[in-house]
């Protein structure tokens, strides 16, 4: 997924749009007016349009209500939750820690589907409603959604997607809701939470290839039950496929979060790096310490204070001819903007700033003072170590 762009807030959880998202907005909108005509051949184009807008605005804000209340259950279990994203395949809740609990992690697999299917009962429920007298004097099924009004078209249509959503997501397959429902239980049995990872995501990789099969064949005319034949199956395989990659990925991080368990950053930073004043020249910089060794990075001091970091990627931003006379101060990233970490810090936290400030290192500071540096590569030396020791 790509950054996107942030939409706003919501209980003080930034919610973001991947790029994606609008390829399948797009994709759904046009969809379901096409749909739409296909039962209402009496409604305009405008009708049409407008109304698969709101369906297709409706689906993704209780997608968003669907995540908000996995991240509002997280929140209460004390674990971060940076932000929500709606991308090609529905919502992605940023929680930045595994549940502490098989109970915890229950609860909070549980809460999404619920959620679908509380809004979806809701929803048909009042469309019922608004259709009374259309459902009591028709028996025929197309000509009672022929008969709907918009509103009650609209209701129906996001009432019965939920539901779909709520089991869809029920699947015994990591990382679904379903299948974290079926590792808190594994976890519960285990008390390992790796092990319970792992089985877990097998059941989530074998329903995903049995779902990329099953969408192969449908392309080629096999027809399966509630999916069909034809060309949809090439949507289908491409789900498998995408829930393949997140359950090994899932799996990934679980054995991450294992091995950086009860390790301190001072076990593996990088004790006095090379640092640079905020009055050295750009060409001195580049000459005297990026060409004779391979950090990327460098704490700037002034009077033994941190005051910033200088990387590559600053170097680049200012032009080769102005190197000479611009100082280090000029171009570096100050103190204030800075992320940091005390060497007593979990390894794994130190992680999490990492990717979320999306940078490749970070400084060590105690009571003040620069005591090392912590790169992303010396975590990804450390990981490399021990999983092979692990295998063997």
């Amino acid at each position: 997924m790509g950054k996107g762009f942030k939409i706003g807030s919501i209980f003080g959880i930034d919610i973001r749009i991947d790029w994606s998202w609008l390829f399948i907005f797009v994709l759904v909108t046009w969809n379901l007016a096409f749909v739409f005509g296909e039962y209402h051949s009496d409604w305009g184009t405008v009708l049409r349009w407008s109304t698969a807008i709101m369906a297709a605005l409706l689906f993704f804000a209780s997608v968003l209500a669907h995540e908000i209340s996995h991240s509002l259950v997280a929140r209460a279990q004390g674990l971060p939750v940076r932000s929500i994203t709606l991308f090609l395949f529905g919502g992605v809740a940023s929680i930045e820690r595994e549940p502490t609990s098989p109970r915890n992690e229950f609860l909070m697999a549980l809460v999404g589907p619920l959620t679908s299917f509380v809004i979806g009962f809701i929803l048909l429920l009042v469309a019922g409603a608004i259709a009374g007298p259309v459902l009591g004097a028709m028996t025929n099924p197309e000509q009672v959604l022929g008969g709907l009004s918009p509103l009650a078209t609209l209701l129906m249509w996001v009432g019965s997607v939920n539901i779909f959503v709520g089991i869809f997501n029920l699947l015994p397959g990591f990382p679904l809701d379903g299948g974290r429902i079926v590792r808190s239980i594994f976890w519960a049995i285990t008390d390992n939470l790796r092990r319970a990872t792992r089985w877990a995501s097998g059941i989530g990789s074998f329903i995903a290839w049995m779902m990329i099969i099953g969408g192969i064949a449908m392309v080629f005319g096999v027809s399966i039950p509630f999916f069909g034949s034809g060309i949809g199956g090439l949507w289908l395989a491409f789900i498998g496929w995408f829930l393949n990659s997140a359950a090994t990925q899932g799996y990934q991080q679980v054995v991450v979060q294992d091995i950086l368990e009860g390790v301190t950053v001072s076990r593996m930073m990088r004790s006095e790096p090379p640092t640079v004043s905020t009055q050295v020249p750009v060409s001195s910089l580049v000459s005297d310490y990026v060409m004779g060794s391979d950090d990327h990075a460098f704490p700037v001091m002034d009077d033994e204070r941190l005051t910033g970091i200088v990387t590559l990627e600053d170097i680049r931003k200012a032009p080769k001819d102005t190197w000479d006379r611009t100082r280090v101060g000029e171009i570096m990233t100050p103190g204030e903007d800075l992320e940091v970490v005390g060497p007593d810090d979990d390894a794994s936290e130190a992680l999490n700033k990492l990717g979320r400030r999306d940078v490749r290192q970070l400084p060590v500071v105690s009571e003040g003072r620069l005591v090392g540096l912590l790169r992303r590569r010396d975590i990804i030396r450390w990981l490399q170590l021990h999983s092979e020791l692990d295998m063997g």
